[in-house]
């Protein structure tokens, strides 16, 4: 086996990833490649025309370098791996990006690296600016808002803000994603890439925009210091501030920039200013400062000529391109809200078709409780008519009751006043008792009196008598004959006798007429005394009867006034009953 046979064979092709802002691409390259080959390939893969802002970088140690064009691939810096990792990004920015920015894919491109440089606060944002900022994000990714579809918590997984921001603040996720959503509905219409290039608008005015800084030292004493280069010129700033430059450079104004080894010479082109040196340790950043000078001027003076026949054809079909994107996003927006329009239509439909069902679910349902309530009524009716009868029947009634009440209260009024009337005439008739009684009492008192005088009339006659006996015939003795009748006197025992009988019968008769007017007076006395007990009883009747008319009166709510009988003196009522049974007892 010779010698040359025993040599490894080379390849011919090394793998190459490259990492875009929203893809990852990986590529077979020809060993003889060089920067430009690359770096076409992957412009034309994904289809970007304005080049000249962008390209490739890759890490070297501690820092970073661009892909030169003009050189191989194989023969810079590049790391060893394979594949061999690049960053497709924005190497130059523009001044005024609506302007100069013609492409929509390098808009796109642009504003997801200034969305990352500020989420890791490589470009300083207030926080005003950052939640406007936010909210332009959020339109370009999820289109116009709509409530219904974008409830609380949608951008919980979005990064929108940075962390210094949102650290300054003692806000939870919740108020801050409150208050980019409030921002966001009113972006209502704006599309994607307009929304994009807003976001754009409002970045490039940041202080930190297309700034990419570098450490240096003004002399060999080591004064600390930072160099920005970006697309206005050159700036000195003091280590602790990026945001306001000690001192400017613009491009305009610089004459020439030259560096030998370590140290820098920035030449204004007014040469009655100082020529400014500065110095840089490291080769590799110099070289990388210079390559940024030399692009960011060419740019900037490319901007001030006539934009070449591609750029001008790049903006005439961007031009025609937008035109054309926003007849169709007005046509689309058209359809849309015609659509909208025609679901709103559909939806009121549905709304007003499940109303009319509702409602006319709801008036079956009224019409079938409406025909019980009829018949329910209807029942009611006839128990109200049936009811109104038995009132009308209950008031006739009432009526009659009334008339018999009113009848039997003039009865009772005239019973009243016949009973008022037979109290006065028993009143009298007992003051005329006791007047006959003390008249009977008195003529008693005569008649006992005469009979006492009687009595002793005929015990002193009896006297007498004996005494004229005695007087006229003397005593006989016992056996012997009777005396003869003296002269005149043969009917003196007989007189005596008759005298005697005739007292006797006077007497008797007297008292007999006594006895017969004392019974006759009891039995006008017990009659009297009956007619008094069954006055009483009828005036008791009389205060029942009262008592329970007044009752059923009140009963009913028709009681009426009638007048008080007449008020009789206790003393008057009851004196002829007193005097009567006085007199009773005495006799």
């Amino acid at each position: 086996m010779s010698i040359l046979g025993l040599k490894k064979k080379q390849p011919k092709t090394f793998k190459v990833k490259v990492i875009t802002m929203d893809a990852e691409m990986e590529f077979s390259c020809e060993v003889k490649w060089k920067g430009k080959d690359l770096f076409d390939l992957v412009c034309r893969t994904i289809g970007l025309r304005e080049t000249w802002f962008f390209g490739l970088r890759y890490t070297v140690k501690d820092t970073y370098a661009w892909l030169k064009t003009e050189k191989r691939v194989l023969d810079q810096e590049v790391p060893k791996d394979s594949p061999i990792t690049f960053h497709f990004l924005a190497k130059f920015f523009p001044e005024k990006v609506e302007e100069e920015l013609v492409q929509e894919i390098t808009q796109h491109l642009f504003f997801l690296q200034v969305k990352k440089q500020i989420l890791d606060e490589e470009i300083f944002c207030s926080p005003e600016a950052s939640v406007l900022l936010a909210s332009y994000a959020v339109q370009a990714k999820y289109g116009d808002y709509d409530p219904n579809f974008h409830k609380p918590g949608f951008l919980a997984q979005d990064e929108l803000l940075p962390k210094r921001v949102l650290m300054q603040y003692q806000m939870t996720a919740d108020m801050w994603e409150e208050k980019i959503t409030a921002w966001y509905a009113e972006h209502r219409g704006i599309a994607r890439d307009e929304a994009e290039m807003d976001y754009l608008k409002i970045a490039q005015d940041l202080e930190m925009y297309g700034v990419s800084y570098f450490s240096i030292t003004q002399n060999k004493r080591d004064t600390e210091l930072l160099l920005g280069v970006d697309a206005q010129g050159l700036h000195i700033y003091n280590p602790n501030s990026k945001l306001n430059p000690n001192k400017s450079f613009p491009w305009s104004g610089i004459r020439n920039i030259s560096y030998s080894e370590k140290e820098f010479t920035i030449k204004p082109l007014d040469k009655k200013k100082d020529v400014f040196k500065f110095y840089s340790s490291q080769l590799r950043v110099n070289k990388l400062i210079l390559q940024l000078c030399i692009g960011n001027h060419d740019l900037f003076m490319r901007r001030r000529k006539v934009d070449s026949i591609e750029v001008q054809q790049m903006k005439a079909q961007a031009k025609e391109e937008k035109a054309r994107k926003k007849v169709e996003r007005q046509i689309l927006a058209r359809e849309k809200q015609m659509r909208e329009e025609a679901e709103r239509a559909k939806e009121e439909m549905e709304r007003r078709l499940f109303q009319l069902q509702d409602e006319a679910r709801l008036a079956n349902e009224a019409l079938l409780r409406s025909e019980e309530t009829a018949d329910l009524l209807a029942e009611k009716a006839q128990i109200a008519e049936e009811e109104a009868k038995l009132l009308a029947h209950k008031a006739a009634e009432a009526e009659q009751d009334r008339q018999r009440l009113e009848v039997t209260a003039m009865k009772t009024k005239e019973e009243k006043r016949l009973m008022e009337q037979k109290m006065r005439e028993a009143e009298q008739l007992a003051v005329k008792l006791v007047e006959q009684s003390e008249r009977r009492s008195k003529e008693a008192d005569h008649l006992k009196q005469d009979l006492s005088e009687a009595k002793d009339a005929e015990r002193r006659a009896k006297q007498k008598l004996l005494e004229i006996t005695k007087t006229t015939y003397p005593l006989v003795p016992p056996y012997s004959s009777p005396p003869p009748p003296s002269d005149g006197g043969d009917l003196g025992p007989e007189m005596a006798s008759a005298r005697a009988d005739f007292k006797d019968t006077d007497m008797k008769r007297l008292s007999m007429e006594i006895e017969r007017e004392r019974l006759e007076y009891m039995e006008k006395s017990k009659h009297l005394q009956d007619q008094l007990k069954e006055l009483k009883s009828e005036i008791e009747s009389l205060k029942l009867e009262e008592q329970q008319q007044a009752g059923v009166f009140v009963h009913r709510g028709e009681a009426r006034a009638y007048p008080d009988p007449p008020y009789i003196p206790h003393s008057n009522r009851n004196s002829a009953y007193m005097a009567q049974m006085a007199y009773f007892e005495e006799v």
